[in-house]
């Protein structure tokens, strides 16, 4: 997939939040460059591929603009902007920067705001927000959180130190605690351990438990029960996709609002006045540059 490449790279500069993205052309035979890109891209018509060679918005590695006659040269490596072709539908919540330093940027994520730029979302996006704010081109989650999901998140300002984080989240060095309502789950003594083994599910955007080794751990306690829900603080020791709403949804206490688990829902238009209620609340580790402990609490509730 086309992703965002090092700032210093890119012959196209940040336009409105948005960094060019880059592609490998690959071993292939076409007669010119507008043929690849109709045919790789097939969800984008050829009168826009047009448009925006036009524009000079589609060049190559020396930032030479390409048109659509030119040579197809297998191993080049082409930059566009990515665009919509439908304007998107403004997202009414604010992301709040809770922490900046040289390296680091640590942000409030809201309910509904996707972490970087897919499907239908471009500049509704944390990271492209993120970027317009600051200025900054290089600035890259260094973990991320659900669309659906609010809390806590860190972003990485310098490429040269972004590895030294990453390495935190991949040897399970980070502290994560996060809040969720859902129903009262009888029977059981808080806090205990849940593990499963997590696998893709049957839809590509939702996951499952299968058996075998286990490959999920979330540690699973209550701060107190309520007359319809219980507010449960949650500990995930791995970091799966959906982890957290498919532990609960399996253990038969789905998280409030959840559209996902235990069954998918047909996609509806955003309902704003019922979020999936599960919040990012904290996030701590000990800094592998300065060796300040470091701590961090959203400012939501739920």
């Amino acid at each position: 997939m086309p992703v965002p490449g090092p700032a210093a790279a890119h012959p196209l500069p940040m336009r409105d939040g948005v960094a060019a993205s880059y592609l490998w052309l690959p071993a292939g035979q076409w007669p010119d460059m507008l043929t690849f890109l109709a045919a790789h891209f097939r969800d984008v018509p050829e009168t826009t591929w047009r448009e925006r060679m036009a524009r000079g918005h589609v060049v190559d590695g020396d930032g030479r603009p390409l048109a659509p006659h030119s040579a197809y040269r297998r191993g080049t490596r082409i930059f566009y902007y990515r665009e919509l072709e439908q304007a998107e539908t403004p997202i009414p919540f604010q992301e709040q920067i809770l922490f900046m330093d040289e390296h680091l940027v640590v942000v409030d994520k809201p309910h509904f705001l996707p972490m970087t730029p897919t499907g239908r979302f471009l500049h509704e996006t944390l990271l492209v927000r993120l970027k317009k704010t600051l200025g900054e081109p290089a600035l890259t989650p260094i973990h991320r959180l659900d669309r659906e999901t609010a809390g806590v998140v860190i972003f990485s300002r310098r490429q040269d130190s972004r590895g030294a984080y990453q390495s935190l989240f991949q040897q399970r060095a980070i502290e994560k605690e996060y809040e969720a309502l859902a129903p009262r789950l009888d029977g059981v003594q808080f806090p205990f351990t849940y593990r499963s083994r997590m696998v893709d599910g049957d839809k590509f955007f939702i996951m499952k438990e299968e058996q075998g080794a286990p490959n999920s751990e979330t540690i699973i306690d209550v701060i107190a029960d309520h007359a319809h829900y219980t507010r449960y603080r949650l500990f995930p020791h791995t970091g799966r996709k959906h982890q957290l709403r498919l532990h609960l949804a399996s253990l038969g206490i789905p998280i409030l609002n959840d559209a996902f688990y235990p069954v998918a829902l047909p996609s509806q238009p955003n309902d704003y006045a019922r979020p999936l209620k599960l919040l990012a609340r904290r996030i701590c580790f000990l800094d592998p540059l300065s060796g300040d402990w470091r701590e961090f609490s959203s400012e939501r509730s739920l």
